[in-house]
């Protein structure tokens, strides 16, 4: 039986991703008391069953309570407080295509969200995902239809890019960018969509890596 009474509730259905749902959750969690409960209601999507239990074991948070509804899940999310991590993830990203985005930056996302202390290196022609008006595409064959496709992401729960990256910024990931790609890839300083980046090459990020648990190359 459901032992505790939801003090927020949070109605993320129709979404499907859920890097979407648990930034949200987390969000709401971090304006409320320990103790307080969150509720949570998604579609009925296998995946997120699993995930939002491996997320809350993973900070701390404990899942008390989950059910399926007329329409979808429900899920009870006590505040708890959050455990300390000493992981560290790399990624190194080398492409700009809109379906090649997801998953570094969806990996990404999970890790801070769960705490993991988190660095992205944009290199090559990634180093446009770090420019003023900047709108991934699908490359090859597949270009034409990449405004159809974004849409179906959106749709689905998939932020823009650029909007992950602020998602990022806001959890503490930390962005560097490499120097010796700006100039082949047209992009300068004045560009940016931040003005803090810190613009390094390999040696750099090589020290980042040489303290980093996980490593992830794209």
């Amino acid at each position: 039986m459901e032992a505790k009474t939801a003090h927020r509730k949070l109605d993320r259905r129709r979404k499907s991703i859920t890097t979407f749902v648990i930034y949200d959750a987390n969000a709401e969690l971090q304006g409320m008391a320990q103790g307080e409960v969150l509720e949570v209601l998604t579609d009925d999507f296998e995946p997120f069953e699993a995930d939002i239990a491996a997320w809350c074991q993973a900070t701390g948070h404990q899942l008390v309570h989950t059910e399926p509804t007329a329409d979808g899940r429900r899920f009870l999310i006590e505040k708890r407080p959050t455990q300390a991590k000493e992981t560290s993830l790399a990624i190194v990203i080398s492409t700009d295509g809109l379906d090649e985005l997801l998953s570094p930056l969806g990996f990404a996302l999970a890790a801070a969200l769960e705490g993991i202390d988190v660095h992205l290196y944009f290199q090559g022609p990634a180093v446009r995902v770090l420019a003023k008006g900047f709108r991934p595409k699908m490359h090859g064959w597949a270009r034409p239809f990449s405004r159809f496709a974004a849409a179906g992401m959106t749709k689905a729960g998939h932020v823009p890019a650029q909007q992950k990256l602020e998602q990022l910024r806001t959890l503490g990931a930390h962005i560097y960018m490499c120097g010796g790609s700006m100039q082949p890839f047209k992009v300068t300083k004045e560009d940016l969509i931040y003005d803090d980046l810190p613009i390094v090459e390999y040696f750099t990020f090589m020290a980042v890596m040489e303290q980093a648990d996980i490593h992830i190359y794209t």
